[in-house]
């Protein structure tokens, strides 16, 4: 039960876009999962802090949402407060850095900077999500981590205390960063860039969305992939089979196996679909049946790279 207090307080502050039992299913990309108690947008870094704070005063728990890719939210939903992040700038901060708030998307960073000839990020075009997804998860791409382009950050705590942290304080690792293991949240990440001609540029992107667009099943809701890949010197895969969690997943046959109306892609082994009306219930079991079969058949122990919001159990 949310403290009346804390919700007048929130609604003082933040107006309409402070929200009661606000269903949260349409705003990610798998379109699945319940409502939150209560949600609120935030455009600045400084409303992202005043947020928290009121949260934290309150004894509420907090979840962030960005863009809505890469979770899967509870049909029971989530309890306390949803905080999403809206909006957002991009600026030079030097001849060969560039600043992005962490509620712009992958998409739209990378649009300013081939615009600007910027050149390090245009490959990443057709990235679902935002740029505070995508630090947070360490987002990788044709054998490239987002987090190699980062040269520093402003995060801030889940009790609104912010700070300053250069690349080597970002913990960066596979799937990971110290914001998986700390609960920090960005404000901005600064990104290092190089000079670049548009034309060229905007050409590597479109290669970039036509690669994806032949390898993922982008015209049907999902989460983006589901299984980080193994990894050499902690996982073990058996010769032949590439060191990759959908090729795992199709070798052990389960390609277009379904628990409801949630779907292992036929196009790409790593992605589960939600054929029309899946219920995170049914994800859940998809995920448990791929990660049990792959176990049983080849002995490696698959982990999610997707991020599970509310209560499962």
């Amino acid at each position: 039960m949310i403290d009346p207090a804390f919700a007048a307080a929130l609604q003082d502050a933040f107006g309409d876009r402070a929200r009661r039992d606000w269903p949260l299913a349409p705003l990610t990309t798998f379109r699945v999962g319940g409502a939150a108690d209560w949600i609120v947008d935030v455009r600045t870094g400084d409303e992202l802090t005043l947020a928290l704070k009121l949260a934290a005063r309150a004894g509420v728990p907090v979840t962030m949402l960005g863009g809505g890719s890469n979770v899967l939210v509870s049909d029971a939903g989530v309890r306390g407060l949803v905080i999403r992040a809206r909006a957002g700038e991009v600026c030079r901060t030097g001849a060969h850095s560039i600043r992005s708030d962490a509620a712009v998307t992958i998409n739209g960073l990378v649009r300013w900077t081939i615009n600007h000839g910027c050149a390090g990020l245009e490959a990443w075009a057709g990235t679902p999500g935002t740029v505070g997804g995508a630090v947070f998860g360490n987002a990788h791409f044709a054998g490239r981590l987002v987090g190699d382009l980062v040269t520093a950050a402003r995060l801030v705590s889940r009790s609104g205390v912010e700070i300053d942290v250069s690349r080597s304080e970002m913990s960066f690792g596979y799937e990971g960063s110290r914001l998986r293991n700390t609960g920090e949240i960005l404000i901005w990440a600064e990104f290092a860039i190089a000079d670049g001609d548009p034309a060229s540029l905007r050409r590597v992107a479109r290669e970039s969305l036509a690669f994806r667009k032949r390898t993922q099943p982008l015209d049907t809701p999902s989460a983006g992939c589901i299984f980080r890949n193994p990894q050499p010197g902690r996982d073990t895969v058996p010769d032949g089979i590439p060191w990759s969690a959908g090729a795992l997943v199709d070798r052990a046959g389960l390609k277009g196996a379904s628990v409801g109306a949630a779907r292992v892609s036929p196009t790409h082994g790593n992605f589960i679909i939600n054929d029309g009306h899946a219920t995170a219930r049914d994800v859940r079991a998809l995920v448990e049946r791929c990660r049990t079969r792959v176990r049983e058949q080849f002995g490696v122990e698959l982990r999610e790279e997707i991020v599970y919001l509310g209560d499962f159990t």
